[in-house]
């Protein structure tokens, strides 16, 4: 890896660290009690490594030449960049055509090559390769001819909707080049997969994305492969049903999955990767979707065409599942909704989007960082961040006063005083979500960013002084603008823009597109009918009539309003435009301008009042696009828990109560239930445990057969008849037995030496792996008495929304510059040296921020996190007789240590480091760990678990 000496520093310690931890655990381990006795998480330190590990669990063929294909992939990547498509298309195709290793049949080389292509894609840490592509099948047409059939069920979810898609892409091309014939569905099949998706929609659960009747007709149709699946739900299809090459009338999650929230859905991103490479590749037939996409925006647009200058439709696709309680900010391109505007902040990119803090407060603060918003474009979904130095809304008061909300104290003093939202403010979203999501790159409204660009160009590199002499400009205000301070008077923008021959600056400009000419004509009359007082030859107010209606003309009042002009209304007699508003609106109607004469205006041919404005004076659009949204899920962090909140994966049956509780158990003293039967070695007692409870000697599992109904030391090998074939009797290694929990239950607490334990220690009804094999009643006690849950593969897990960020202040995370110090973080961003809490650092890539709200009614990651290394310590000293590996005294302490983040779906975790916590509702980390989480920051969750709890607990 190429990195520079302080990030290679980085990357040693954690992995030096990381060696540390599995050295303990190993330790651990080797006593015997857990299932296994090795540490169940293997490390794998890139993708390469990652996908072997994960196909060779079906294929173990392809661990023969694993340092060969490792080595492969990586001259692929070189030719073609890291994670591109045509990587896992090239890998994919040298393994089905049985370069590294050979298989059984042609069949199985095909699906192991299928499969590795979309571990690659979906980076290795995802079960969708293994479980969301189930099999191939190789069908008929109706020539005689044989196509491929993709069998997909509902894991390929995990995989997204871009890898379901492109999972499709790579089964087509190993067709193509393996030289099997295309697809021809019938008019039936179509409408069965059509039928079959709404279905699905209205009686299952709700896809991400509804495609129409004609979008999957469309698709079906023209697919080189069948997409097919192994029935999934407990209804059938309501319609073409018995169909010959659909083998059943039950409806299969994973063709919806597929061809809904995926090739639908992701149709966009798939073209323009196939569009620039396809016809290389042997898929020029899927131009198909350039069609696709044409139909598609159609029908979102539902004929509703706004925009027409950018060929930008609405889309009402965020809105169609509309759930109770999430409360919808704005519709598709209305006015005054979330302004787009391009860029990003530190805690914003990768999906999410920032507002300003105002925009908050305005609506009561329902949306706040770490919310989702499900938006029109550029993706479905996003979470909020905060950004300061966009635009705030602008409302409207009870009073009639018209008010630009600046800051969040100025929003606080008015929120309750609200009459209406004039305009939320901007959303901040970055340039690569639209490049992302082969969204078009629309035209934002007009901005400071941009206005400087302009008057940067118009200087020409000019310095102070040359402009001063030049142009007679304010040598203040040359100093403030070379400052990239842009906060400037109304009177210097209007003097700028004159001199310079410059735009009107963007804070002065307001929203003519919004107004018609009749309107602006009505706003002439009406400042016409009022008057415009100077001081000094400087404007310094407008006052107006409030009661001025015609009914013949816009109520000039709200044509004010609809520009977002800041004004007073005073005793219901006057409405008052003062100083910088005046100067700025003055000069944008002309008015300034002796030899201006409304006539013109009317007489005009223009109907665009923009255009009609900018005759005479340079404007801009500052209304741009609005972007429609609604609410999503709330922010979310808290501790997982399992149903009945279990301490320990301990069947308690139904002695266990209501409670699951071994309370309940032993005081009927007993549980009946399904657990492993072990002979001990040395006493020759019997137990459950892999370890004997009452000698600590190591024990043998036996194997009981139901058909002899008797307890064997080896499988049995007796076969029996069932419809005239041969069968193997049914072997197991649990049996069902009743145990006396009473007994279990004190020889462990005093293994533990422990003389008192929680009054309430939960277990589960029953164990669900295949062996039955139970978690040792240990650890859950000692869960019991740190006050923690155990999740389902053994440890305890904390779940947060996922939010992005790149930079941060000490002070924002409770770490002090000394201790950051310590962890590696020795220049702040500009390359100064770290000495207090206000300066700005960049966050190293597997670094992570916690989250520990104060408000939030549930514990915070600080909380939790503290009472697991307690309860990990405990384990390692009581139980397995090491030594402490935590010793934390408070919370903080939990600063550099380890934990491994895992999102839903995935089954890799990833490695970070704790370095402090935020008073967020969120997941805080670099875009690069989401990222390989295989997540983005759109609203999904993701969770952390300490790395030694992995380590020790966690098990298949």
């Amino acid at each position: 890896m190429e990195a520079n000496k302080h990030i290679q520093k980085y990357f040693e310690e954690i992995e030096e660290e990381t060696n540390r931890c599995y050295e303990i655990a190993e330790g651990a381990r080797k006593k015997g009690y857990d299932p296994e006795e090795k540490v169940e998480i293997v490390l794998a330190k890139n993708l390469a490594e990652r996908a072997i590990g994960l196909i060779s669990t079906v294929a173990p063929e392809i661990n023969e030449s694993g340092e060969e294909i490792v080595k492969r992939i990586a001259e692929l990547e070189e030719e073609y960049g890291n994670q591109d498509w045509r990587v896992a298309l090239k890998i994919s195709e040298e393994i089905t055509k049985e370069q590294y290793c050979k298989f059984s049949d042609k069949k199985k080389a095909i699906e192991v090559g299928i499969r590795f292509g979309i571990a690659y894609i979906t980076v290795g840490v995802v079960a969708s390769p293994l479980e969301g592509f189930t099999k191939l099948e190789l069908k008929k047409r109706r020539d005689g001819k044989e196509y491929f059939s993709l069998y997909f069920s509902g894991p390929i979810r995990s995989a997204g909707g871009t890898g379901a898609s492109v999972s499709v892409v790579i089964a087509d091309y190993i067709r193509k080049v393996m030289g099997y014939d295309e697809y021809d569905p019938d008019e039936n099949e179509i409408k069965r997969v059509s039928t079959e998706l709404r279905d699905y929609h209205e009686r299952v659960t709700n896809l991400q994305y509804f495609p129409s009747e004609e979008e999957i007709h469309f698709m079906v149709e023209k697919l080189p492969v069948q997409i097919d699946g192994d029935p999934s739900e407990k209804y059938e299809v309501s319609n073409y049903k018995d169909l010959d090459r659909i083998e059943t009338n039950i409806i299969r999650n994973g063709v919806c999955l597929v061809i809904g929230e995926g090739l639908c859905q992701k149709a966009p991103k798939v073209w323009k990767q196939l569009d620039k490479w396809g016809k290389d590749f042997e898929l020029k037939h899927w131009d198909f979707l350039e069609g696709f996409l044409s139909l598609q925006k159609k029908i979102k647009a539902k004929g509703d065409v706004k925009g027409e200058k950018q060929n930008i439709t609405p889309d009402y696709t965020f809105i169609k599942d509309l759930v109770a309680g999430r409360p919808v900010l704005s519709h598709p391109l209305a006015k005054g909704g979330l302004r787009l505007r391009y860029g990003r902040t530190r805690m914003s990119g990768f999906s999410s989007t920032a507002l300003h803090p105002a925009t908050m407060f305005v609506l009561e603060n329902y949306i706040a960082a770490g919310t989702q918003l499900k938006v029109e474009r550029p993706g479905k979904a996003t979470v909020v961040g905060v950004c300061d130095s966009i635009e705030g809304p602008i409302v409207k008061l009870n009073s009639g006063n018209v008010v630009y909300l600046g800051n969040e104290e100025i929003a606080e003093k008015y929120v309750k005083d609200i009459e209406e939202v004039l305009f939320l403010g901007d959303v901040l979203v970055n340039y690569g979500d639209f490049f992302n999501r082969a969204h078009k790159l629309v035209k934002p409204g007009y901005c400071e960013e941009w206005w400087l660009l302009e008057f940067e160009k118009k200087i020409q590199k000019k310095g102070i002084v040359e402009l001063k002499e030049e142009y007679g400009i304010n040598t203040e205000l040359l100093k403030k603008l070379f400052k990239g301070d842009l906060d400037i008077s109304g009177e210097d923008a209007v003097d700028l823009s004159k001199k310079l021959k410059l735009n009107l600056h963007p804070k002065y400009t307001y929203h003519w597109t919004e107004i018609g000419k009749d309107g602006l004509i009505s706003l002439y009359k009406w400042i016409m009918n009022g008057s415009i007082n100077k001081e000094e030859n400087k404007i310094k107010k407008i006052i107006l009539p409030f009661n001025v209606v015609s009914v013949d003309e816009p109520d000039p009042k709200r044509v004010l309003e609809l520009l977002g002009v800041p004004h007073l209304v005073i005793s219901n007699e006057h409405v008052v435009i003062e100083d910088d508003d005046a100067s700025a609106l003055v000069y944008s109607l002309c008015l300034d301008n002796e030899k201006f004469d409304l006539d013109d205006v009317v007489k005009a041919k223009q109907e665009n009042v923009l255009e009609l404005l900018c005759k005479n004076i340079k404007l801009k659009d500052k209304s741009g696009i609005f972007i429609g949204s609604r609410m999503g899920r709330p922010e979310k962090a808290k501790m997982r828990k399992l149903t009945g909140s279990p301490h320990v994966l301990f069947p308690v049956g139904d002695e266990g109560g209501r409670l699951r509780c071994f309370q309940s158990a032993m005081e009927k003293g007993k549980i009946r239930g399904e657990f492993p039967y072990y002979i001990c070695q040395n006493c020759k007692g019997e137990t459950i445990f892999p370890i004997c409870s009452r000698c600590d000697g190591k024990t043998k599992r036996i194997y009981h057969c139901l058909d002899c109904n008797l307890d064997m030391d080896n499988k049995c090998s007796k076969l029996k008849r069932i419809n005239g074939n041969e069968e193997e009797h049914n072997c197991r290694l649990y049996k069902t037995q009743e145990i006396d929990i009473n007994n279990y239950f004190q020889t462990i607490a005093r293994k533990l030496k422990l003389t008192h334990y929680p009054e309430l220690i939960k277990g589960v009804r029953g164990t669900s792996n295949e062996d039955h094999s139970p978690e040792n009643l240990a650890k859950g006690i000692l869960r019991a008495m740190e006050d923690v849950y155990v999740n389902k593969d053994g440890t305890v897990r904390y779940d947060m929304t996922e939010m992005a960020i790149t930079h941060f202040k000490p002070k924002e995370i409770g770490t002090s510059a000394e201790k950051l110090k310590k962890l590696g973080y020795e220049k702040d961003v500009n390359g100064g040296e770290l000495l207090d809490d206000n300066q700005i650092i960049e966050l190293m890539p597997q670094d992570i921020i916690l989250p520990a709200c104060d408000e939030s009614p549930d514990e915070g990651a600080d909380e939790v996190l503290f009472r697991v290394s307690k309860f990990i310590d405990s384990l390692l000293e009581r139980f397995y007789g090491l030594d402490n590996y935590y010793s934390l005294e408070k919370k903080e302490d939990l600063v550099g240590h380890l934990i491994l983040g895992m999102s839903p779906h995935t089954s890799a975790g990833i490695l970070g480091r704790i370095i402090g916590f935020s008073k967020l509702q969120g997941f805080l980390a670099h875009p690069l760990f989401h990222s390989i989480m295989r997540r983005d920051c759109d609203g999904d969750e993701a969770c952390v678990v300490l790395l030694m709890d992995a380590l020790l607990n966690f098990s298949r």
